[in-house]
């Protein structure tokens, strides 16, 4: 194994570079945040013994809670740490930022690695607002990788029959806020949750990846075509996890689908279950007026 760390690491998402050549002091021990139950970080297409060349993009994915940039205060968010050739960090304490222990404070689900050659080892730790672990701590299995200079180019992503790109077995895409039967403020954030699938912005056609679009008060549109683009289809081709909407008073039908780089969705397709939310003024049921009885003279 690779004991020695390349000083010429580099990782970027979208045109974002971070370059970081010396490591921060730990941060003492601090108050962790609590995960959602049944929560889980791991990589997306990439496995314990695979080959990689020394340029690669590695996704992250995240079942269960949902992603928002380091400093906000949401429930059940947090941000991506890759560790690179190094333990697990404290998970107890603020993850180290150094060239071992890359941090995605900006919400990014993805990045660009530059390896040097030979055998390199990988894990994501989940972290809060302030870059510490939850509790209980969102840690992925350490996976090793061999860099090489070269690999075979992989094909480019096969279609099915019918001209759509295949979605990767048990996907599947589903609302983190709201659920189905909330009542809900007119202006309100909604998460998006995926699982098995990695999210990649409009345009850019990589195996198993897409991005999200919220379907309100309308139907499903048809499965093999672009899904239209309007105030009812709203299309996250930026690779958003999450989108802050306004919504009239009254009952709204919510369905999230998936789509490929050209916003045709994938076969089978990926789509949430309809959730109903309730808009009113203060997010909450209306009172129930008492009717009383006037009594008798």
């Amino acid at each position: 194994m690779t004991n020695r760390f390349p000083t010429s690491l580099v990782v970027s998402l979208l045109g974002l570079v971070v370059l970081s050549e010396t490591a921060m002091a730990q941060a003492p021990t601090a108050t962790p945040t609590s995960s959602a139950p049944g929560s889980a970080v791991y990589f997306v297409g990439l496995k314990d013994g695979d080959t990689i060349p020394t340029k690669s993009t590695v996704h992250f994915g995240l079942r269960g809670m949902g992603v928002a940039p380091a400093g906000s205060d949401r429930a059940n968010t947090g941000h991506h740490h890759l560790i690179i050739d190094a333990p697990t960090p404290s998970l107890n304490a603020e993850i180290p930022s150094d060239a071992q222990h890359v941090h995605f404070g900006a919400g990014q689900t993805e990045a660009e690695l530059t390896l040097t050659p030979g055998e390199h080892t990988l894990q994501l730790v989940f972290g809060d607002k302030n870059h510490v672990p939850h509790s209980p701590p969102l840690v992925s299995d350490r996976i090793k990788v061999k860099v090489v200079d070269q690999v075979p180019s992989p094909p480019p992503q096969a279609s099915t029959t019918n001209g759509r790109k295949p979605s990767a077995k048990d996907a599947k895409e589903y609302f983190i806020y709201p659920k189905d039967g909330y009542y809900v403020k007119p202006s309100l954030v909604v998460r998006f949750g995926l699982v098995n699938m990695g999210i990649a912005p409009a345009g850019l056609d990589k195996p198993n990846t897409g991005h999200h679009h919220l379907l309100i008060d309308t139907e499903l549109p048809p499965l093999d075509q672009p899904i239209p683009n309007d105030l009812n289809h709203l299309h996250f081709g930026s690779g958003q996890t999450e989108a802050k909407i306004t919504l009239p008073p009254g009952t709204h039908k919510l369905r999230l689908l998936f789509a490929d780089a050209s916003h045709v969705p994938h076969d089978p397709a990926i789509y949430s279950d309809v959730i109903t939310v309730t808009v009113t003024p203060s997010g909450r049921p209306p009172k129930r007026h008492r009717h009383h009885r006037r009594s008798s003279e």
